[in-house]
């Protein structure tokens, strides 16, 4: 946000982040961004607070961060020579006039990654804090052929979406 000349301050909602059983990934990280927006602005009712959540989905399953280096590793083979989705929701609440939520979905391709890439980019530690256990802006970068959608949706913030709901609520 900061590199689109937006001026943010962070304050984490803490709240958990589980996936209800059956629960649509798309629903999902709609209800999360609008929770985690609605915790912040409890905290400050006289501010706007924009908060978001980031899914990635291969063949209906949620890979979410991961737990373990196993975990990670697990991922990213499936992801591995395929297509995949990154699913971001962003949430707006306005002081006094209520909320907007808005869905971006981009989808990803990655070449054959091999166990030996997996290995080594595990070992340097990126994919632990990412859903889907990997950085587009980062050491996976090279294993993307070509996407479909918003590049800074997969970096972690739709910034069109994001400048859109700004606008509409007079913030730009």
């Amino acid at each position: 946000m900061q590199e689109a000349g937006i001026i943010v301050e962070v304050h984490p909602a803490h709240i958990p982040e589980v996936r209800s059983p059956g629960e649509p990934p798309v629903e999902y990280v709609r209800r999360l961004a609008q929770e985690k927006a609605e915790t912040v602005a409890r905290n400050f009712p006289d501010r706007h607070i924009l908060a978001a959540d980031t899914t990635v989905v291969v063949d209906h399953q949620v890979l979410e961060k991961p737990v373990d280096l196993a975990d990670a590793r697990r991922m990213l083979r499936l992801l591995s020579g395929r297509e995949h989705s990154v699913i971001t929701a962003v949430s707006l609440v306005r002081p006094g006039a209520g909320s907007a939520t808005r869905i971006a979905t981009t989808k990803v391709f990655f070449r054959d990654v091999s166990d030996r890439e997996i290995n080594a980019y595990i070992a340097g530690g990126e994919p632990m804090d990412k859903a889907g256990a990997y950085a587009i802006q980062g050491g996976a970068g090279p294993w993307v052929e070509r996407i479909d959608g918003e590049y800074s949706n997969v970096v972690g913030l739709p910034l069109s979406l994001v400048t859109d709901l700004l606008r509409e609520a007079g913030l730009l």
